[in-house]
């Protein structure tokens, strides 16, 4: 079952949710996706070193053990890979909607939240689509949402951000244009991090 389904239950609708139950979704879902990627980054740590293990081994019998904890630890990820990518289409729903529910809730007027059971239906379905990638995800949930166009593409692409994220990816941004060093860029960026951190305590 999709989140969407979750959060909105039986006998609710997107028009009761407040900006603030949509956020403390968002925040749940973002644990999630965080804590995939560290299980993925840590399975591809274990597969380097279960290869560069193999390569060293001269018997028959270490190796073939070694060649099946490699197909295993790949098996896990690709199935880690596909959550992934189903908590990062949750994750954008929830910010897609929590986003048009403030704009809403200050007068300003950013795509609509009357959606169908049908259009709940629908996102439910294309969430739980492992083929279908993030950027369709993107383009047909906001064409839903009667986001695209009309939207204010800055707030969307900021959205779940915190300021440090914001300002993280700022840093990408330079780094891909020649503008900071790897080095540079990478203590601006844990600079900023843990400011938001101390600044959270």
């Amino acid at each position: 079952m999709a989140i969407i389904d979750k959060i909105l239950g039986r006998n609710r609708t997107l028009s009761e949710l407040s900006a603030a139950e949509l956020r403390k979704h968002e925040i749940l879902i973002t644990k999630q996706r965080d804590r995939l990627f560290k299980k993925i980054e840590d399975l591809s740590a274990m597969k380097q070193k279960i290869f560069t293990t193999g390569a060293t081994q001269k018997s028959p019998e270490l190796r073939k053990a070694l060649a099946q904890d490699f197909e295993l630890k790949t098996q896990e990820q690709v199935m880690s890979a596909r959550e992934l990518n189903l908590r990062s289409k949750e994750l954008m729903t929830v910010s897609r909607l929590r986003l048009i529910k403030e704009h809403n809730e200050k007068g300003r007027a950013m795509g609509q939240l009357r959606l169908t059971d049908k259009d709940v239906a629908r996102i439910s379905g294309w969430i739980d689509d492992d083929q279908m990638s993030q950027d369709s995800y993107h383009e047909r949930l906001d064409s839903i949402l009667s986001l695209g166009a009309d939207a204010d593409a800055d707030d969307l692409a900021r959205a779940g951000l915190t300021q440090a994220g914001q300002e993280l990816m700022g840093i990408w941004d330079q780094l891909d244009n020649g503008r900071v060093k790897q080095e540079e860029a990478f203590d601006r960026a844990d600079a900023a991090v843990r400011k938001r951190a101390e600044a959270q305590k």
